[in-house]
């Protein structure tokens, strides 16, 4: 059994070995037979979701705190 990656390898799904498009690789040689003999790859995992941080975590990140940052911005 194989599942698609994002970067157009193939992962074994028994031994989680990533095999690259390359058709000198054995390990790509046996997945192209097992893609003839009519299997399916399971298709690739979808990327997680990024939520971008909000102003007040940006803000922590910084090591500022609101009234720092006023200050920095009034000088």
């Amino acid at each position: 059994m194989y599942q698609l990656t994002t970067d157009s390898g193939i992962k074994r799904l028994t031994d989680n070995a990533f095999i690259p498009p390359d058709p000198a690789n054995i390990d790509y040689a046996e997945y192209q037979q097992w893609l003839a003999a009519g299997n399916t790859p399971d298709p690739a995992p979808a990327p997680p979701v990024v939520t971008p941080p909000t102003p007040a975590e940006k803000l922590k990140a910084a090591g500022l705190t609101v009234e720092e940052l006023k200050a920095l911005l009034a000088s």
